[in-house]
């Protein structure tokens, strides 16, 4: 009985370990296999322990070229879809217009819609139009693919503003853009960085709709699923997990932060 009643009260804490676990397995298996030395071209069977790979993560020819378009497109897209996406929840939640809910109803959209669908739209309206397909046409589809993520985030954090801090700053004389530098954006930053992580690692991530639209241009998930079909090198394991580190350390940071500003409020 003593057992049980500990199970009891501990049993939402339990599952949610066990969940997160399940869910960082992965992570913790790219990680351990990026210190493997494989006898032949794919690393699934671990071998020997060696650190030949983290010496030399460029050492894969291209892999680092297509890491830099990966990055380079994923901080562009998250720099476009944070800023439209931002100016749009803040018109869809402060303006009332014609259309307002068929625009919020089509923002929807590219989240519910199958990426493949989304691919091949993409790949035809760049055709019609006769663009050359590559790394400018990706960073479109990436823009306008991460635009939904940002608008929600950014307008839930919009919705939930008390309107009464504003008029009290317009009550101090404070001007439009001052308010809205000072009182406005602070409330809705975290919305603002959610949309934005959140642009990064989907437009990072994404396999589909850049392969449709990506030409000759190969990114860093396409060099990946290539070098699946002729063998795994360590590195891409090793950038893996550096990326899980960096991810992992911002919500540390993020964490740190937060706690700092709630210890000098109270």
């Amino acid at each position: 009985m003593p057992v049980v009643n500990w199970l009891k009260k501990r049993l939402v804490v339990i599952a949610g370990l066990l969940t997160l676990g399940y869910l960082l397995l992965p992570n913790v298996i790219v990680t351990v296999f990026s210190f493997n030395k494989p006898k032949g071209r794919f690393n699934y069977e671990w071998q020997q322990f060696s650190l030949d790979a983290w010496k030399q993560p460029c050492g894969v020819a291209d892999m680092c070229g297509s890491l830099s378009i990966s990055l380079r497109i994923a901080a562009l897209a998250t720099i476009g879809a944070t800023v439209l996406g931002t100016m749009i929840a803040f018109a869809l939640v402060r303006y009332r217009f014609r259309a307002r809910g068929a625009v919020n109803s089509l923002i929807f959209l590219p989240m519910a819609m199958p990426e493949v669908v989304m691919a091949a739209s993409l790949l035809t309206l760049f055709l019609n139009m006769g663009a050359q397909l590559g790394f400018y046409t990706i960073l479109i589809a990436h823009i306008m693919f991460c635009l939904s993520f940002v608008v929600t985030a950014v307008k839930a954090r919009v919705m939930s503003m008390d309107p009464r801090l504003e008029e009290a700053a317009r009550d101090l004389y404070a001007g439009p853009v001052q308010t809205f530098v000072r009182v406005t954006l602070p409330i809705a930053a975290p919305g603002i960085a959610a949309g934005a992580l959140l642009s990064f690692a989907l437009s990072f991530d994404d396999f589909i709709i850049t392969n449709f639209n990506a030409g000759s241009t190969v990114t860093f998930p396409m060099f990946v699923w290539g070098s699946a079909q002729r063998g795994t090198p360590v590195q891409i394991n090793v950038i893996g997990t550096a990326m899980f580190l960096v991810a992992v350390l911002l919500v540390l940071v993020s964490m740190l932060v937060n706690n700092r500003r709630n210890r000098q409020k109270a």
